[in-house]
C-alpha cells in the first residue's frame, strides 16, 4: 500500500510564503508522477502543480510565477514552495501520486492553507 505523508501548511498573511512537502512511503518514487491539488469549500479539487517522472512540471495558470514544485534526487519527496500567497490560495491542499504504468492514484490526508490578514 502506498502512503503519502504531508507536512507544511498553516495560516499566513497575504504576500507571505509557505512550503508544503510530501513523501511517498516506499522507495518507488521513480514510477510515480507527484503533485499537489487543492480544494476550497464548495469547489472541485483542482491541480495546482505536478512533477512528472521525466522532469517536466505543470502549473495551474493562477499560480504560475508564484509557486514552484520540486522533487528530490530519489524522487520520493515533492515540495511545493508557495510565494506571494493570496487569499484565493486558501484551500485544503492534497498531495497526489499517480503510477505511470497503470494510472493508479493515491492521495495524502490533506493540509489546510489559509491566507488571511
Amino acid at each position: 500500500q502506498v502512503q503519502l505523508v504531508e507536512s507544511g501548511g498553516g495560516l499566513v498573511q497575504p504576500g507571505e510564503s509557505l512550503t508544503l512537502s510530501c513523501r511517498i512511503s516506499r522507495n518507488i518514487g521513480n514510477i510515480y508522477d507527484m503533485g499537489w491539488y487543492r480544494q476550497a469549500p464548495g469547489k472541485q479539487r483542482d491541480m495546482v502543480a505536478r512533477h512528472i517522472v521525466g522532469g517536466r512540471t505543470e502549473y495551474a495558470e493562477s499560480v504560475k510565477g508564484r509557486f514552484t514544485i520540486s522533487r528530490d534526487s530519489d524522487k520520493s519527496t515533492v515540495t511545493l514552495q508557495m510565494n506571494s500567497l493570496k487569499p484565493d490560495d486558501t484551500a485544503f491542499y492534497y498531495c497526489n501520486a499517480r503510477q505511470i504504468f497503470n494510472g493508479e492514484n493515491y492521495w495524502g490526508q490533506g493540509t489546510q492553507v489559509t491566507v488571511s490578514s
